[in-house]
């Protein structure tokens, strides 16, 4: 399976009794599928899945499965706390037509958790596992990281692909390609880090900022692929103030009120997470305008909302 390319992380959209919205789920997927995106992940972090109940993560999959153009590489996250809910959900969405799962560190008694535990973690949701396993580290949220010598031993498991990096320490990213075979892929978990990670060998991105900026990200990826360099650098500092402002300092309500800036459906998050602040909401909103005079044509004055 390959993973080259953008992939958003998807947002989950809700209505206004709290539920679910499949009609902005497919209203997104549908627009989506004309960005040069190569792909969708379903259920991951930016897709509130912690706050998402088992009925409300098959309603997810499920639309977006339904929405997704053909060809679209479809990747759900599956990690669970036991590796035996793990498996569970991995042969549930292979079920749905997922070509991909997704699987997070187990977090919550992390004094346990040495490597030795995380690899025999993997491999036995590898083992058990219908789909290729991408491993997903993403310490902001865990507390814990997966590091290059554990990496290294899991990328010799036949069924594990590859490692959605999202710490953004680009010397991390680093030491894990030099622990893997060239045929292990590396995706990326920051925009604010593609061109460098991309420089080193990453073999694409997994992007909460590709939800609400889809063809900026892709044409940073398409630069870097094509060794357009220069161009590529130039649209990485274009990028980088939206990477920080929408995604690190404002996270989902951040992605989400950007996208119904940029015409998507973003909508409010789940509570506990807060909605923003006016003050938060002026903030993206000039920066998105600043932005719009470099977007496509189908973005301009999206952001005038």
């Amino acid at each position: 399976m390959n993973l080259s390319g953008v992939f958003p992380a998807l947002t989950t959209p809700f209505s206004a009794d709290g539920s679910v919205s499949v009609e902005d789920i497919k209203h997104n997927i549908s627009t989506y599928n004309s960005t040069g995106l190569a792909g969708y992940v379903a259920i991951g972090s930016t897709g509130e899945s912690v706050l998402l109940s088992r009925k409300e993560v098959d309603t997810v999959l499920v639309a977006v499965k339904e929405a997704a153009a053909p060809g679209m590489r479809l990747i759900a996250g599956t990690g669970a706390e036991s590796t035996a809910e793990t498996i569970d959900r991995t042969k549930r969405a292979a079920e749905l037509g997922y070509h991909v799962a997704l699987v997070k560190t187990p977090y919550y008694y992390k004094p346990m958790y040495t490597p030795e535990v995380f690899i025999a973690h993997f491999r036995r949701v590898a083992d058990a596992s219908p789909l290729p396993v991408l491993l997903y580290s993403v310490p902001q949220f865990t507390g814990v990281a997966l590091e290059a010598p554990e990496v290294g031993v899991l990328a010799q498991h036949p069924n594990i692909i590859g490692l959605k990096e999202s710490s953004g320490i680009v010397q991390r990213a680093a030491e894990i390609l030099a622990a893997v075979p060239p045929s292990f892929q590396l995706l990326v978990g920051s925009a604010s880090m593609m061109f460098p990670s991309m420089v080193l060998g990453a073999t694409g991105a997994i992007l909460a900022l590709g939800s609400a900026l889809p063809e900026q990200c892709v044409a940073l990826f398409n630069a870097v692929r094509s060794g357009e360099l220069e161009k590529a650098r130039e649209l990485q500092a274009r990028i980088l103030p939206a990477s920080k402002l929408i995604v690190s300092q404002h996270g989902i309500p951040g992605v989400k009120y950007a996208m119904d800036l940029a015409g998507y459906r973003g909508g409010l998050p789940r509570l506990p997470l807060p909605p923003l602040h006016e003050e938060h909401k002026r903030a993206i909103r000039e920066l998105m305008a600043k932005l719009d005079a470099h977007a496509p044509a189908r973005l301009s004055g999206a952001v005038s909302v």
